[in-house]
């Protein structure tokens, strides 16, 4: 480790070497990717895993740009390695090939167009870097007109393949091929999907990675890293020479996030020996490969910075979108899970690592997937179940920072709900006031509800009931101290939507609640749908497990909430509810 200042956000290899900035020695990650020799590499890591830093390390060690800067390597590990005879065998590779290197972390835009402006943008930046080569007697007129087409807003077609003629014009000026390194590559994918425009995003990618990786006589290696796996058909179509690291890969285990030793010789170091073990409460949990106990750089080199403070450093970055969107949409398999874990509790599950991001609201293990990718999960155990050896895995929240982070994302869900209002609701409901509570939900319902929300999915028939279901349950979080808060378990004949059992059945009474969405073939408006709710609750018996518990029917309150579109209705056993319509 070489330290003298600790300073957060820095990325650039050769900017931390020169200014004397913290660094944990990751060299080696040079030497095993080179003695790999894979043809290209998609590794990924969860955000803010030192993912950037590293690929910037590998273009100032291999890039003739950077030829002559053996300062930035001298001391560290990839600088000491020797062969068998006591030669330095990597520093003659320092500063000798082209290098293309290209990072995709700011492609971020709403509408389709605008992404492809960006990477143009990108790519345009790539030859004004090279403008040298215009200058020489390298290129042809045809292939000079070309380069000078090379601007911002230029066809899709020619953006395509631009990367690809710029490997050519570099393997030709120099007489070497070219290391190709694209970083953060999956941002603008996550994006496309978010703003609902990923059939054109994934489209031009298949053809830009192609072009790149796969038809490329002038690539001599390439290296991609990303958050997630997205499956290779996809974007990734024919790439047959792609090796792909994820987290569960034994290759490059330690290469991003710090180790617990290297976590521990930091504190120490930083005089903060003392905290080591709510450091590791509350930062370690990440696992990589077989190697457990694996920090956030992020969270740790801010506590570091912040003399020892403890606080959601690494969650509290940008990023949480995707992750947001996919746990307020998902099934009550997914809340219900989702509330087992925050509360401490484990997942037993098969996993698929490659994200189809059109599989994700439908297939509940995608999200799992997700949630493992982008580092919210952790794995406890993985076991080969079954004659095909099927991977099963059992996961937990990685640690207290992200179970932190998941019950302040419900919360957020009614920012734009003023506090009073927020807590009227609680205390409407507490104290069976049907008319408050449906003057709430009103309001909200107009400030909140999108028609994405809750439009009806082709892919899901209950999305609505679904989105209304979470939208409810996370009102419920403030009550988590006073009640315990159940949902989608079963009781009596069926599965009940949500159940508040107090902790203190003398103090407080219970509460079940049922959801159901308009159906104009079945019912003629909201106050049928409400009383065919509250009819579920007495029919399938859903008070039986509070009946056993010693809960006297007197105490057990039950609520119908009937919704179509931005109308809300809210009715409590055999009131007549009154309707509130938006």
């Amino acid at each position: 480790m070489n330290e003298n200042k600790v300073g957060i956000g820095y990325q650039n290899f050769a900017e931390i070497r020169e200014e004397h900035i913290f660094y944990i020695d990751k060299t080696y990650f040079i030497r095993d990717w080179w003695e790999y020799a894979d043809k290209v590499t998609l590794i990924t890591r969860p955000r803010r895993f030192g993912k950037t830093l590293n690929m910037s390390m590998i273009e100032c060690f291999f890039s003739n740009q950077y030829a002559g800067r053996s300062d930035l390597f001298e001391g560290l590990s990839i600088w000491k390695e020797k062969d068998p005879s006591g030669k330095y065998i990597y520093r003659q590779l320092q500063g000798t090939f082209p290098v293309i290197f290209l990072s995709f972390a700011n492609i971020k835009a709403t509408k389709y167009e605008d992404m492809i402006y960006k990477i143009t943008e990108v790519i345009a930046d790539l030859y004004a870097q090279n403008y040298n080569l215009l200058k020489e007697n390298l290129l042809n007129e045809n292939e000079k007109e070309y380069y000078r087409s090379i601007k911002p807003g230029m066809e899709e077609k020619v953006a395509s393949g631009a990367i690809y003629f710029m490997a050519n014009f570099l393997q030709r000026y120099y007489n070497k091929k070219v290391i190709i390194i694209l970083d953060e590559y999956d941002t603008p994918m996550q994006e496309s999907w978010l703003s609902g425009y990923w059939n054109e995003a994934s489209d031009f990618f298949r053809g830009l990675f192609n072009s790149t990786f796969k038809t490329n006589p002038y690539l001599l290696r390439g290296l991609i890293t990303g958050i997630t796996r997205i499956s290779k058909e996809s974007i990734f179509s024919d790439l047959n020479n792609l090796e792909v690291v994820t987290t569960t890969s034994d290759k490059y285990q330690t290469a991003f996030g710090f180790t617990e030793k290297e976590v521990f010789e930091a504190l120490d170091n930083a005089g903060l020996g003392k905290e080591k073990k709510g450091v590791k409460e509350w930062y370690d949990g990440f696992t990589f490969g077989s190697i457990s106990d694996i920090y956030n750089p992020w969270s740790i080199v801010s506590f570091i910075g912040k003399k020892g403070k403890y606080d959601t450093y690494w969650s509290n970055t940008s990023g949480n979108g995707l992750i947001n969107s996919l746990v307020q949409r998902g099934n009550t398999t997914i809340k219900s899970a989702m509330e087992d874990l925050i509360k401490g509790g484990q997942l037993t599950t098969e996993l698929d690592e490659q994200i189809i991001f059109n599989q994700l609201i439908a297939n509940t293990n995608a999200v799992w997937s997700l949630l493992l990718a982008t580092g919210y999960l952790r794995v406890l155990k993985m076991e080969y179940i079954g004659q095909y050896k099927r991977k099963v895995y059992t996961l937990a929240l990685t640690n207290m920072e992200v179970q932190s982070m998941f019950e302040v994302m419900i919360k957020s869900w009614f920012e734009n709900i003023t506090e009073i209002a927020y807590n009227n609701f609680i205390k409407a409901l507490l104290m069976n006031d049907v008319d408050a509570m449906n003057e709430f939900m009103t309001e909200i319902a107009l400030q909140s509800f999108s028609n994405f929300d809750i439009a009806p999915s082709a892919s899901s028939k209950d999305a609505p009931e679904r989105f209304y279901h979470g939208f409810v349950l996370g009102l419920m979080v403030e009550l988590s101290g006073r009640y315990q808060i159940i949902s989608n378990r079963e009781s009596g004949f069926g599965r009940y939507d949500i159940m508040l059992i107090p902790k203190n059945k003398e103090k407080d009474n219970a509460y079940i609640i049922e959801f159901k969405v308009y159906k104009s073939a079945k019912e003629k408006n909201l106050e049928d749908t409400v009383q065919n709710a509250l009819a579920q609750i007495q029919e399938k018996q859903y008070d039986t497990q509070l009946l056993a518990e010693g809960f006297a029917a007197r105490q057990i309150k039950k609520y119908g909430f009937a919704f179509h579109g931005k109308t809300c209705l809210i009715g409590a056993n055999t009131d007549k509810a009154k309707s509130l319509r938006n």
